[in-house]
C-alpha cells in the first residue's frame, strides 16, 4: 500500500487499506497517471505515513514477504482475536506462502495448529519443518469427518477454485472461516454448513500501516521471517516456471541490486 485519501472514514479509523481511493505500491495506476513498479522500480517515493520500520534483527530478504503475506494472515487473526485469546484450534487451508507464515504466527499466539491440505506430501513439511500439531488431508472423507466440528477458526489460504461446504464442516458451532486466497472464479458456499453450524465466512485483505508495524514488530520480537530463496533477476522465467509447479518453499526473493541481503 502506497497512499490513500486520508480523509474517509476508513483511513480515519485506521482501516485505510479499505479506502475507496487506495493505491497499491504495485501493479496499480497513481492518482498523477503513473504506474507502481514495487520492487522493480529505480527509486520511491513515499510518504512517511505509508513507510514500515524492519526490525534490526531481521534479515531484509526473508522479512520482505511479511510486507504482504505476514499482514495477510496477520489482520484476520488480530480481527479474530486470536492474539490475545487463550488457545484455540485453528485450522490453515493450505500450505504455501501465506500459509507458512500463518502456522509461524497461529503457534506464536498459543494457538494448536492444524493444516488442511489436498496434497499427502504436505504432511511431513507441516509437522515437522513448520511444526503444525496436526495435519488434515481434505480429499480422504474419512480423515475430514473425522475432524468434523474440531476447530474454532479456519484461515483459507488457497487461490485456486475450490468449494468451502466440506471445509466448513470442520468448524464448531459458531465457527469462523476467513478467505485471504483470492480464486479467479466464484468460489462454491453451500447454504446449510452455515445454517446448521451457524458459522461466519469473512474475507480479508492485507492490513492497515499499523497492522504492519505491529505484525513486524512482533516478529522482530520473536525472531520470525518468511522461509525464502532468493534469486538473481537472470533467474527470474526459471523462477516463475517454478512457481507454477508450486516448486517454491515458500517464497522467491529477487535480490534486484545484486548485493548483501542484510542491509
Amino acid at each position: 500500500m502506497a497512499a490513500s485519501c486520508l480523509k474517509c472514514d476508513f483511513c480515519k479509523d485506521g482501516e485505510e487499506n479499505y479506502c475507496d481511493e487506495v493505491q497499491f505500491v504495485y501493479n496499480g495506476i497513481f492518482w498523477d497517471g503513473s504506474i507502481t513498479y514495487g520492487g522493480y522500480s529505480e527509486f520511491l517515493v513515499a510518504d512517511y505515513r505509508y513507510v514500515i520500520r524492519i526490525p534490526d534483527n531481521l534479515a531484509m530478504d526473508a522479512a520482505a514477504p511479511l510486507l504482504c503475506a505476514g499482514v495477510t494472515v496477520y489482520a484476520p487473526m488480530k480481527d479474530n482475536k486470536l492474539l490475545e485469546s487463550g488457545a484455540k484450534r485453528v485450522g490453515i487451508v493450505g500450505l504455501g506462502g501465506l500459509g507458512h507464515v500463518a502456522v509461524k504466527f497461529a503457534k506464536e499466539f498459543g494457538h494448536h495448529v492444524t493444516i488442511i491440505s489436498t496434497s499427502p506430501s504436505k504432511e511431513k513439511e507441516a509437522k515437522e519443518r513448520l511444526g503444525a500439531h496436526d495435519f488434515i488431508l481434505s480429499t480422504d472423507p474419512q480423515q475430514m469427518q473425522l475432524k468434523k466440528r474440531s476447530l474454532d477458526f479456519i484461515l483459507d489460504t488457497v487461490s485456486a477454485q475450490h468449494s468451502l461446504g466440506p471445509t466448513l464442516e470442520l468448524l464448531k458451532v459458531n465457527g469462523t472461516l476467513v478467505i485471504v486466497g483470492a480464486p479467479d472464479k466464484p468460489i462454491d458456499l453451500p447454504a446449510f454448513p452455515l445454517i446448521f453450524g451457524k458459522r461466519v465466512v469473512k474475507g480479508s485483505m492485507i492490513g492497515s500501516i499499523k497492522e504492519t508495524q505491529d505484525m513486524m514488530d512482533m516478529c522482530g520480537k520473536h525472531n520470525i521471517t518468511c522461509d525464502i530463496e532468493v534469486v538473481s533477476p537472470d533467474q527470474i522465467n526459471e523462477a516463475f516456471d517454478r512457481l507454477a509447479k508450486n516448486d517454491v518453499k515458500y517464497r522467491f526473493v529477487i535480490d534486484i541490486a545484486g548485493g548483501s541481503p542484510k542491509l
